[in-house]
């Protein structure tokens, strides 16, 4: 292993729920009081969707940032593969897409047994583009740790990760590894990956790949093989039909945290945000909770009042929870940037009407956004808000499994 040890010594929980929120001050909840409280908090009259069973979910709006509704927002579970959202945050930006890697032995030597792969092999030469595409669409813990090897490895990545969190705003999460894996200590909450996915959902990358339905993965000399995102909301698989809008993010499973899903869906020029953790039963039940929450949202959102919000990160100039103000990023008025070369293939961003509806709503958010901060600095306050998985391995069916998996 990689010396996890000691990253998970700093947290004394364990992969099981944790009690408590997030909190910067005393007293101070982030995203507000209302998310700390253990019933389920709504701010519309109109009743929520019956059956949700989840241990923890919340539906946000991605734009404004406003939490419409959340169940123990703040809970601390076991994340899964969600966490590869923070990943993706932490380094997706450092390389550009075309940049070619030869993968070695020692890159996959520290890959935990009982992981999703997507089945990289050693020897084999990969673009960054395909790595990610391993990571997004088969949650392949060998991508996630070929791409930790390459940022100076893992301890380096998970310390990197941690950091950014912190810089999110994301106090629920403890990072022990980069690909969600089971271990003692890591832990996040609905609320944190809600963060993940909103901030990531503002780089074109980010989008293009967690909306990328099928791709063609290298098997070695000129042979490749075809990967389908495991995102059945998206994809339309299992018994699941395909959900209206859908744009990704991302899905998970290991024995500790169940079935986890972080997704975003655009309608009528509004993106919504929903993150379902652990429900009761049932491989399909992750994304059916996600898509009763994500109806009622898209019925309910216009006129429902805000629960809470998702803060903004300090490095944006996000004001730290508890009051003091962040730190101002060196530049202003542009939502992070893709990698250096451009952005993903014209291909993928164009699959689907999600992906095309995303970037218009990207470009939405940062007009807006920036016309808030010119109006909230005049008044001197700060700004408001496929299918063959080839020679992978896939645990079970259906499953994207970041760590240990049922059988």
């Amino acid at each position: 292993m990689f010396a996890l040890a000691a990253a998970a010594g700093t947290a004394g929980v364990g992969t099981a729920a944790a009690a408590g929120p997030a909190a910067a001050a005393a007293g101070t909840v982030i995203g507000g009081e209302r998310l700390a409280r253990p019933e389920a908090q709504t701010g519309s009259a109109a009743r929520l969707p019956a059956k949700l069973s989840a241990r923890a979910w919340l539906l946000a709006d991605w734009e404004t940032g406003e939490v419409l509704a959340a169940y123990r927002a703040h809970d601390r579970l076991a994340p899964a593969s969600t966490l590869k959202m923070l990943f993706a945050d932490t380094v997706l930006t450092k390389f550009g897409r075309t940049e070619r890697h030869t993968v070695t032995a020692a890159e996959l030597a520290d890959i935990p047994s009982g992981s999703s792969l997507v089945g990289i092999q050693a020897g084999t030469t990969y673009t960054v583009e395909q790595l990610w595409q391993g990571v997004f669409l088969r949650s392949g813990n060998d991508a996630v740790h070929v791409l930790a090897h390459m940022n100076g490895g893992v301890a380096r990545t998970v310390a990197e990760m941690q950091a950014k969190a912190e810089d999110l705003q994301a106090l629920d999460t403890h990072v022990v590894s980069p690909d969600g894996f089971d271990h003692p200590g890591q832990i996040s909450s609905a609320y944190d990956l809600t963060l993940f996915a909103r901030h990531g959902l503002k780089n074109a990358d980010f989008r293009g790949y967690c909306g990328t339905r099928v791709a063609d993965f290298p098997a070695g000399g000129k042979k490749t093989f075809q990967i389908q995102n495991t995102d059945r909301l998206l994809t339309g698989s299992w018994g699941l039909r395909t959900y209206d809008g859908m744009i990704g993010v991302k899905n998970g499973y290991t024995s500790a945290a169940g079935n986890t899903f972080t997704g975003a869906a655009v309608r009528g020029g509004r993106t919504l945000l929903v993150t379902v953790m652990h429900p009761a039963a049932g491989s399909n039940a992750v994304y059916e909770e996600t898509a009763a929450l994500l109806d009622w949202g898209f019925t309910q959102a216009r006129a429902a009042r805000a629960v809470g919000t998702l803060v903004e990160p300090l490095s944006e100039g996000g004001a730290k929870a508890g009051g003091s103000p962040g730190r101002k990023a060196a530049a202003t008025g542009a939502a992070p940037g893709a990698a250096g070369d451009g952005g993903p293939s014209g291909w993928q961003l164009l699959e689907g009407a999600g992906g095309t509806a995303a970037l218009v709503a990207g470009g939405v958010w940062a007009l807006r956004r920036r016309r808030a901060a010119a109006r909230d600095a005049a008044a001197g306050r700060d700004a408001g808000p496929g299918r063959d998985a080839g020679p992978g391995r896939d645990a079970a069916p259906g499953r994207d499994t970041g760590g240990r998996h049922r059988r």
